[in-house]
């Protein structure tokens, strides 16, 4: 009986082991921006959110005052909905990148002309009028 219950708890710790050396791998490439996708979208100011500060309680949406949650396409045209905080009401309109970091979320954006979008993402939207 006894070398039963040692057998398994080698097993155990052996794959406690194997579990924590793959955490270890994977888990910094989860913060370190190197699995970085970029997403574009289109602003539509019928789709801000103002955050309320709520006097000095944690505001979970982020200390930004405005928050967007936009239908957004990756280079290859595969939609996924983000949503992003800012600091101010951006432009009806305008075209955005969004750097998007797993677990973290958007960490920057970026305004850029319909011609910067990926051919993918131009079919997605209207080419704007000049």
């Amino acid at each position: 009986m006894k070398s039963k219950k040692k057998t398994a708890l080698v097993v155990l710790a052996a794959v406690v082991v194997l579990l924590i050396a793959a955490a270890a791998f994977t888990i910094p490439s989860l913060f370190d921006g190197s699995r970085t996708t970029i997403y574009y979208t289109q602003i539509d100011n019928s789709k801000i959110e103002e955050n309320d500060s709520r006097g000095g309680v944690v505001n979970f949406k982020g200390s930004l005052p405005y928050s967007y949650t936009l239908t957004s396409y990756d280079e290859n045209g595969k939609e996924k909905e983000i949503t992003f905080g800012t600091s101010k009401e951006l432009q009806e309109g305008a075209f955005i990148s969004l750097e998007v970091v797993p677990v973290r979320g958007v960490t920057s954006w970026a305004e850029v002309q319909y011609e910067e979008l990926p051919e993918a993402v131009q079919g997605k939207y209207a080419a704007p009028e000049e």
